[in-house]
């Protein structure tokens, strides 16, 4: 059995890692060090601050170039990508999708959204995402298939996409998901909200299916602010993509005719003018961020009860929140070890609830999902920025 974890020491161990005298460190702040100010003001200045302007088919260009997507499409959030890529896959009222259930609740809200319902699969310790060998095993348990299409034994709704979602920043074994995919006729879709700069086998997350959503939001590792993007591997996807996302609007001089339901998902030009300047900086971010997670792994590998986890095999990740796992014997000392990291001045946090915890998700259906609760009880994220890894003041 593990000892119990020195909180002290745990604590002395972050604040050598950080090397800051800030009373308060948060547990994942922006860096705005580059020409965010430039980009900005030139939006006020000429006027463009919408959701037309140079800056936001500029963000979009570099996105696709940065990620190797074929096309990016800049939207409001990450929700709202997420939302579209499921509506793109084909995703309707009733079917179910499957999704991972410890995740933040987005995930599980924009299926919803489709009118559709989230089935909860369980995760794995190597890369804190679905568990793709437990879910094939599953599947074979409760899955039919009839011609193209995989239907819930139990319920008899379709099982139409699964959602892999990137945990932290760290690819899920997607080549074996992919598999599970195929043989059950279910399309993929990836949650890459907080994936942007990681690789699985070589290609960035987001690209390995067809389509998948990034998050922009002020605690990743680059932001507009407020704002995500689809990032689609087939033209007329993309196409449409654009359209639904600005309104499904028919060009027209004057004329206002709309020939889809769509949405006013449009990014601004002002954030995108954000996101320029922050792309420009992401390879220096993802540089810190290795370097402080290797910081930690170095100078909390003698606190015992605790690893500091690792980015899975055959991948590369942006270590966008740092994570500790506690010991089995030592996870009953989660909220203490939560509480004295935030009374002493760095923010921490644990996993998001589960999603079948959640009382209006209470009632979708599941498999056994014993792994993600599990790690629940044993995740601590703590302090991530990325100017922590680097000589920023």
């Amino acid at each position: 059995m593990s000892d119990r974890i020195d909180l002290d020491k745990l604590v002395k161990a972050i604040r050598a890692t950080v090397s800051s005298d800030k009373a308060f460190i948060g547990l994942h702040e922006p860096i705005f060090q580059g020409r965010e100010k430039e980009y900005v003001v030139d939006c006020l200045e000429t006027g463009w601050v919408s959701s037309v302007g140079k800056y936001v088919d500029r963000f979009e260009e570099m996105l696709a170039e940065y990620t190797g997507s074929f096309r990016a499409v800049a939207v409001v959030n990450g929700t709202a990508a997420l939302h579209v890529s499921l509506l793109l896959c084909g995703v309707r009222p009733e079917d179910e999708v499957i999704c991972p259930a410890l995740s933040f609740i987005a995930t599980a809200n924009a299926i919803a959204y489709c009118g559709a319902v989230p089935h909860f699969a369980d995760s794995e310790e190597s890369t804190l995402g679905i568990d793709p060998d437990k879910l094939d095993f599953y599947l074979n348990e409760i899955a039919r298939i009839e011609g193209e299409h995989c239907y819930n034994k139990a319920t008899g709704r379709r099982i139409k996409a699964l959602v892999a979602m990137h945990t932290f920043g760290h690819p899920v074994r997607l080549d074996r998901l992919m598999e599970v995919c195929l043989k059950y006729k279910i399309e993929l879709i990836e949650d890459a909200a907080e994936s942007l700069g990681s690789y699985y086998k070589g290609k960035h997350t987001g690209t390995l299916s067809k389509i998948g959503a990034i998050s922009f939001n002020g605690n990743k590792i680059m932001t507009t602010g407020g704002g995500g993007a689809i990032l689609v591997q087939d033209e007329n996807l993309g196409k449409l993509a654009k359209h639904l996302t600005t309104t499904a609007k028919v060009p027209h001089r004057w004329e206002f005719v709309h020939d889809h339901i769509g949405f006013n998902y449009r990014l601004p030009n002002l954030n995108a003018a954000l996101g320029c300047a922050q792309l420009e900086q992401l390879p220096a971010f993802l540089g810190n961020k290795r370097v402080l997670a290797e910081s930690y792994r170095e100078n909390l590998q003698d606190v015992a009860g605790i690893r500091v986890f690792k980015e899975p095999e055959n991948s590369r990740s942006n270590y966008w929140l740092n994570t500790i796992l506690l010991d089995e014997a030592s996870m009953e000392q989660r909220d203490l070890v939560l509480q004295h990291l935030n009374d002493s001045g760095l923010m921490s946090r644990p996993a998001w609830t589960p999603m079948h915890q959640m009382k209006v998700y209470a009632d979708c259906p599941r498999m056994d999902l014993l792994n993600a609760e599990d790690l629940l009880a044993r995740i601590v994220n703590i302090p991530s920025s990325a100017f922590l890894g680097g000589n920023h003041e």
